[in-house]
């Protein structure tokens, strides 16, 4: 299973943003479920329109495997992620990326978001990928 196969999914299931890349991880067997309430708080860029959900819960993911007790890379895998988030969308505060959407609960927006959230999931697949392949 990959990220990329089961976030989209779960977002367009009704799972935020955040909460679609955790339940995709509890369901990769990398956190328990607990993970996903974690992950709530941080939908819809934090509910203030900050930093898109979908990127925030693949920050939460990066430092979950790569944290303090781990290998102690997250914050270095945390800018990776961004760097390539952006080449693409260019920002990504989730108010920027949703301008021009008049219905934040219509489905051009919800399309708009399960593609961003596709997105984070790609790049997270790809990243984990590469750092196995280094070890």
């Amino acid at each position: 299973m990959k990220f990329s196969e089961l976030a989209p999914k779960y977002f367009n299931e009704g799972f935020s943003c955040s909460e679609a890349i955790a339940k995709s991880a509890v369901d990769m067997g990398l956190a328990d479920e607990s993970f996903i309430s974690i992950a709530t708080s941080f939908s819809g860029g934090m509910s203030s329109g900050c930093l898109c959900g979908a990127v925030a819960g693949s920050q939460m993911v990066l430092g979950l495997l790569h944290g303090k007790y781990q290998d102690n890379c997250a914050r270095s895998l945390a800018k990776e992620f961004y760097q390539r988030f952006t080449k693409t969308h260019k920002v990504a505060c989730c108010k920027v990326l949703s301008a021009g959407f008049q219905d934040f609960a219509g489905a051009e927006r919800k399309k708009h978001c399960t593609n961003l959230v596709y997105d984070c999931a790609v790049i997270l697949d790809e990243m984990l990928s590469e750092i196995k392949e280094q070890v």
